[in-house]
């Protein structure tokens, strides 16, 4: 549980914190908040990552074939 911990204090983060504000949880019944609230924290956190796109051949090797229009050029460049 290191990993995390580390990796939040690199990147500026605090780590995040539960409070209870009311009744008295046992031992057993902090741990299982922990444990759960830990997974689904962790598996959100992995599923966050956004995938990079994924440029085909087709894309890397195209180039335009035409410079592309003037459009502050008027039509048969007249003016009026």
């Amino acid at each position: 549980m290191n990993a995390p911990s580390d990796a939040a204090s690199a990147a500026g983060e605090q780590p995040p914190t539960i409070e209870i504000t009311r009744g008295n949880a046992t031992e057993e019944e902090l741990a299982a908040l922990i444990a759960v609230v830990s997974d689904a924290y962790a598996q959100e956190s992995a599923g966050a990552v956004a995938e990079e796109p994924r440029l085909s051949a087709w894309t890397r090797t195209q180039r335009s074939l035409r410079k592309p229009l003037r459009r502050d050029i008027p039509w048969g460049r007249f003016a009026g």
